[in-house]
């Protein structure tokens, strides 16, 4: 298939495809003119990374757990689970600095509506 068909098979966008694989994360034959295609495993192969990419893995680390889905063994799977596990850190500590983020912002609108009540007082 073409790389529109699979677009419109999996919802992706032609840019997307084309980044997947300069990111070496699919894969592509050329016909004789030089067009893209690929094969019907490729819809799933790409359904695949925008669940990863949903997940907020980078293209790196994609990369780094497909052979645990596309060959599958004990080191790979152990492999994935701890980069895996990484990840999930890494947005807890994203998670972090936006409660304080937060809480910053509501000491700053706590402190402005008294600023704004007192205006109002003194008129």
């Amino acid at each position: 298939m073409r790389i529109g068909e699979l677009a419109r098979r999996t919802g992706a966008s032609v840019r997307s495809l084309r980044y997947y694989e300069e990111q070496d994360l699919l894969a592509s034959t050329r016909t004789p003119s030089g067009q893209r295609t690929y094969v019907e495993s490729d819809v799933d192969r790409v359904l695949f990374l925008q669940r990863l990419y949903a997940a907020g893995l980078t293209s790196a680390t994609i990369l780094e757990l497909l052979p645990c889905a596309y060959d599958p063994s004990t080191r790979t799977s152990d492999a994935a689970f701890d980069r895996l596990l990484q990840e999930r850190d890494r947005v807890d500590r994203q998670i972090d600095d936006l409660v304080r983020t937060r809480e910053a912002l509501d000491r700053m609108i706590t402190t402005n509506r008294a600023h704004r009540d007192s205006l109002a007082v003194s008129r």
